[in-house]
């Protein structure tokens, strides 16, 4: 595989980098009932107009992406911006987008972009390299408070120099080996000048300016969304199947929480497309003609990230314990269907660089026991162990952002009751979730995290960017995490990652339970929804038959 790559001035005597391997490992979609939603010949040949009514299954939190970090928010944002560049979700490998040509130095410091000709957002105002500057730069203002995802693929970010009327270069303080993919991120998404001189409260407002296929027509904080075709659009994805405008005239995204109502609206035709589709929702959909369209998340699967400054989950023990006393497929196949997986690492198995760590993370509640009992916690009246006068006891906090989590940690509750762990589940809105994480103010934090790039460790495990392990000081983790992002020879970036997700199971850091897998339901009026490299939609070759 190898990358295209520009001559500049920036670059002369750096050898270009590709840092091809890493992405390429194992991103095959796994999918059902539709594939990944491209139009096929029975479909017929795709038409023009219409509206998508879409529903979501949680509101989306802002309009902004680069302050986007919901999938059910991304589903709106990432069809307002390009990126510099796209990822292949069946070879990871990196294609053209706004940018038609790159180099990476040696020493992963520099990036030097070439931009499309011709290009421009929604207001009329053309992308240059100084607007993509400008976008880097109002990232690093917002912060990882506001932008952690899109702060952390910057960290180190020294700032650009526009070396052309189309070339930009990227500076680092340190190698940043992981830049490279993150430029294919909605969180890394252009916007034009306009947008990115606003707050980062304002940016959330649906005012936001892009050059991609559809733009805001109307934006409900927390509500809606309706987007509109944007006309004159014809620098789209190397991996888009048409060249042009978008296909539909507009996208409507309402909220239904309730999956029974999802599904039924799917059914009798109010809606074209749902968000996350049960396993009992499947008969409804298809028999009504409809499908469901499975693909499986990259990046950091569900699982419980413990505080180790507070309660008994301090004892190193306790966090080795709760990964045996999780019966992972019983979760699975109780709440969710063949179509979802067992976690079995740090990583979820389709991320670049994932270790199998399954003889670790397997189900053995007698070692548990045994594990509880030799580190001094034994059974209280209740059942429940104590130790030095405390009760194993702790909080979860989780929000709604996938519609099983409440099933999911309420079975979880049972299955650590039964060796002697008192789980206390404390459901919050998708705000207050943030706010608690920020103010890591909880006991442990149950989530995932999505990206096609075994980087995507350091934005939680790293002490310099989320440190949701609220961990005193840096440690092997880190100097690991830093070595992975110097490295630019894909096996050995691999090894690297493997050790780090090692390092976070041994020290329990992250207690996996299962790889998150989005299920959208789809009426069969609507065809080519598809899914990108890290399993969120896009619509610019969807349409709908008539």
């Amino acid at each position: 595989m190898k990358f295209p790559t520009a001559k500049s001035p920036a670059t002369a005597g750096k050898r270009p980098l590709a840092l091809a391997g890493v992405l390429a490992a194992t991103l095959s979609v796994a999918a059902c009932g539709g594939g990944d939603g491209g139009s096929t010949a029975a479909d017929g040949p795709p038409q023009s107009g219409g509206t998508l009514r879409y529903g979501l299954s949680v509101a989306p939190t802002c309009s902004d992406p680069v302050q986007g970090q919901t999938n059910q928010t991304i589903y709106v944002t990432r069809q307002i911006v390009d990126s510099l560049l796209d990822q292949d979700p069946d070879s990871g490998e990196l294609r053209p987008w706004l940018a038609d040509q790159w180099t990476v130095s040696q020493d992963a410091r520099t990036f030097t972009f070439r931009l499309k000709e011709g290009v421009t957002f929604s207001d009329g105002t053309p992308l240059t390299p100084e607007v993509v500057k400008k976008n880097f730069d109002s990232v690093v203002a917002i912060g990882g408070v506001k932008a952690p995802l899109a702060s952390g693929y910057l960290a180190g970010y020294t700032g650009g120099t526009v070396l052309d009327a189309r070339t930009l270069k990227v500076d680092f303080s340190e190698p940043n080996a992981q830049f490279l993919q993150a430029t294919s991120t909605p969180q890394l998404g252009i916007q034009s000048e306009a947008t990115v001189a606003k707050s980062a409260d304002e940016r959330c407002l649906g005012s936001n300016i892009g050059t991609g296929p559809f733009t805001y027509a109307e934006y409900k904080q927390n509500a809606s969304a309706t987007l509109v075709k944007r006309a004159g659009y014809n620098w789209g994805s190397a991996l888009q199947d048409h060249r042009g405008d978008a296909y539909l005239d507009k996208i409507v995204f309402t909220v239904v929480p309730e999956a029974g109502v999802r599904t039924g609206s799917l059914s009798s035709g109010q809606l074209d497309a749902i968000s996350d589709a049960l396993p009992q929702d499947v008969a409804q959909i298809e028999a009504s003609g409809g499908r469901v369209q499975f693909t499986s998340n990259p990046g950091i699967p569900f699982g419980f990230q413990p505080n180790v400054t507070r309660g008994p989950l301090r004892d190193p023990a306790v966090r080795s314990a709760l990964i045996t006393a999780l019966n992972r497929k019983e979760l699975v196949d109780t709440v969710l269907g063949p179509q979802f997986k067992t976690a079995t690492s740090a990583l979820a198995s389709r991320t670049p660089g994932y270790l199998d760590l399954s003889a670790r993370v397997k189900y053995d509640a007698a070692a548990s026991k045994q594990l509880l009992d030799q580190a001094g916690w034994v059974p209280g009246g209740d059942g429940i162990r104590v130790k030095d006068g405390q009760r194993l006891s702790f909080g979860v906090v989780f929000a709604p952002v996938f519609a099983a989590n409440q099933a999911i940690l309420e079975l979880a509750q049972q299955q650590l009751r039964a060796v002697g762990v008192e789980l206390k589940l404390e459901p919050v809105s998708v705000a207050e979730w943030t706010t608690r994480q920020n103010n890591k103010d909880f006991d442990s934090n149950y989530g995932n995290l999505s990206r096609a790039d075994g980087d995507i460790l350091r934005n939680s495990f790293s002490f310099e960017q989320r440190n949701l392990n609220v961990r005193a000081a840096a440690d092997q983790i880190d100097v690991l995490l830093a070595q992975q992002l110097s490295t630019t020879d894909a096996a050995a970036r691999s090894k690297i990652l493997g050790e780090v997700q090692r390092a976070v199971i041994d020290q329990g850091l992250l207690i996996p339970t299962l790889e998150l897998s989005q299920a959208i339901g789809v009426a069969p009026a609507a065809a080519g929804v598809k899914f990108d490299a890290s399993a969120r939609l896009v619509f610019h070759d969807t349409w709908l038959k008539r």
